[in-house]
Order: C-alpha cells, then sequence, then structure tokens
C-alpha cells in the first residue's frame, strides 16, 4: 500500500471485514491537519479489491482537497464499502461500518455518497456518533445532495462567463453525465435557465424520470462524450476524463459534481492544452461537505451553509482566472492553494 501511486502520504488506511454481516470495507483517512477527516461512504461492486482500495485513497485525498478549498475545520477521509448496493445492503451491514467507524474514536466522519442514502445513515448512527447527512436529530439536514447539486450549478455559471463572457445559460447545450442524486438536481437547476440538456445515466428509470420532468434529450451511456455541447458536466463516477475520451470531447467547459473526474494527473495539462477550462471537481463541487459540516459542529444554520458556499464559488473563480491568466492547468492551482493551507495548518 504505501508504495500505491495513490498513497499520497495518507496518515491512516483501515480495513475492516464482518463475517455475519459480510462488509468488506475501508476508511482512508487522508489528513487530519484541519480537523478530523470527513468524507462520504461509497457502497460500489468493483471488480477487485485493489480497486476498491484505490477508489478509497484517492476518494479520501480529494475530500482533503475539497475541505480546505472549502475553508472548513476539517481533513479529508473516505469510506467505500465493497458490494452491490441493490442486492447487499442489510441493517447488520451498516451496523458493522457503524462499529468500524465508531473504533477510530472521532478522526473520521462519514455521510452518504453513491449507493448509500439516509436511511442507511440512520442505521450507521445507533452505532457511532460521528455520522452526518441524517433525516434526524439537532443538527440533522438530510441528504446533501441538493447543495452539492446548487454549487455545482453556480460553478458551471462561473466557468460560463469566463469563457462566454456571460453566466447566462438560456439556450446553453449541456451534456449531463450520470443523473442521480446530485445530477438530477443539476438537471432542474440548468432547465429553470433555459439550457438544453443532453443526459445519460446507468439507471435508465432514472433517466427517463429525468427526461420527461425536464424535458432533456436521452442518449445512451458511451454517446454522452461525441455531443457537440458547450459544457460537459460529469455528476457520476470518476476517471472519466481520460485518454480514450479526451479526444471525442467538443465542449469547451468541463464542470460537473464527480469526484477524481481526471484518470491520471496529466490529463490536467491536456485538457487545457485542448483548449477546455476544467472547473476542479474538489473545489466545485464542495457544498454538500459544507453541508455536512455545519452538521458536524451540532449547530446548523442554512445561511452559515449559503454563506460558505459564496466563499467557495468564489474560491473556484480565483482558481479559474489564476489558471487563464499563467495558461496553467487548472487543477495544478487548486491543488497548489489546497496543500498550502494544509501545510499551513
Amino acid at each position: 500500500m504505501f508504495d500505491h501511486p495513490s498513497f499520497d502520504g495518507h496518515q491512516g488506511v483501515h480495513m475492516f471485514h464482518d463475517a455475519e454481516s459480510g462488509l468488506r470495507a475501508i476508511i482512508a483517512v487522508h489528513s487530519t491537519a484541519l480537523g478530523p477527516a470527513a468524507g462520504g461512504c461509497r457502497m460500489w461492486n468493483y471488480e477487485t479489491g485493489e480497486q476498491a482500495l484505490r477508489d478509497a485513497l484517492r476518494l479520501s485525498k480529494g475530500m482533503s482537497f475539497k475541505n480546505a478549498m472549502a475553508g472548513l475545520p476539517l481533513g479529508g477521509g473516505k469510506g467505500v464499502i465493497w458490494g452491490n448496493s441493490k442486492a447487499d445492503k442489510s441493517e447488520k451491514l451498516f451496523e458493522a461500518f457503524g462499529r468500524a467507524v465508531e473504533s477510530l474514536n472521532g478522526a473520521y466522519y462519514t455521510a452518504e455518497d453513491v449507493g448509500i442514502n439516509t436511511s442507511d445513515m440512520e442505521i450507521v448512527a445507533t452505532q457511532t456518533k460521528y455520522v452526518a447527512g441524517l433525516d434526524s436529530g439537532d443538527a440533522a439536514s438530510g441528504d446533501p445532495s441538493p447543495i452539492t447539486a446548487l454549487g455545482v450549478y453556480r460553478g458551471i455559471k462561473a466557468s460560463a462567463a469566463r469563457v462566454f463572457g456571460t453566466d447566462d445559460l438560456s439556450d446553453r447545450s449541456i451534456a449531463v453525465q450520470g443523473v442521480g442524486h446530485v445530477g438530477g438536481y443539476l438537471c432542474d437547476h440548468l432547465a429553470k435557465d433555459g439550457a438544453r440538456i443532453i443526459a445519460t445515466d446507468i439507471d435508465e428509470a432514472a433517466l427517463n424520470e429525468v427526461c420527461k420532468r425536464i424535458g432533456a434529450t436521452a442518449v445512451k451511456t458511451d454517446e454522452i462524450y461525441d455531443q457537440h455541447v458547450d459544457i460537459f458536466s460529469p455528476n457520476a463516477l470518476g476517471a472519466i476524463i481520460n485518454p480514450e475520451t479526451l479526444p471525442r470531447l467538443k465542449a469547451r467547459i468541463i464542470a460537473g459534481g464527480a469526484n477524481n473526474q481526471l484518470s491520471i494527473p496529466e490529463m490536467d495539462a491536456a485538457v487545457r492544452e485542448k483548449g477546455i477550462l476544467y472547473a476542479p471537481d474538489y473545489v466545485i463541487n464542495g457544498g454538500g461537505i459544507i453541508n455536512v459540516a455545519a452538521e458536524i459542529s451540532g449547530q446548523y444554520s442554512r445561511d452559515w451553509v449559503m454563506g460558505k458556499l459564496d466563499v467557495l464559488i468564489s474560491t473556484l473563480g480565483e482558481v479559474l482566472d489564476q489558471a487563464l491568466s499563467t495558461d496553467a492547468p487548472t487543477n495544478q492551482v487548486a491543488e497548489q492553494m489546497a496543500r498550502a493551507r494544509i501545510a499551513a495548518a
């Protein structure tokens, strides 16, 4: 693990197995320099354990950067459960995961992510207090996805202002990859602004529902890369900007809510060389963790969340402006800022 390409000096990587429930989970804690590590738990049916480890490491590091760029008193961590979220869930499974979180004694706070919902987290919360994104409790605010989507929407507008000279999205064409928790809410914002949306998702039922609701055009999952659009918005899983997909993209902007959109660090420069403005994922999609941070504080305030979201979009603007003025890749600029904030702590 220590020479894994995604290790990046993690403070701790914890493997958990529970024979009775079948739990196979990894909790990666990248940094607690700014505060306790916080990041959601993902449930995914990985092909191999190495894929689960890689996802946990990459997502955990991304949470360190995300929390730093959002100006939150939180470090970065992530949980992954290896399993089929449609077939393998059980009360005992999430109780076992809750005990795993509890065993870290507050070094890591969890919440829902891909494949996990608030009901699952309520079960986790029966075993540990280090959980957020709940529907019950004094500081509960529920699913953070709507706040994530709002931040991505505002980040798209900020990106459009710099590329097209206006943040007006009316009649802009936008390809949305993934219409789940975040992507679905994002589509609502974009449609309300009059954008022309082309969407895809591996869940055909969810895709059809969203397209019918907002009048979007549905395409097959692999066809989304070939659309002649102004903006490409990835809102599903990561590593979708890679040497195979980048040559197919026609968009001027990449801006979406998915984590770890770049398959390898070198893709950042490749995107810039192609003349595409990339909104770094861990900056633009920080709305959800801001919402979670408000819960963790024990005194949830919607006004505080919206104020932090304003600061986040301003930070994204700083990253984009600095990258454009120096002709540097945006991800490089954002990572330098994030690492500096963590190092200062």
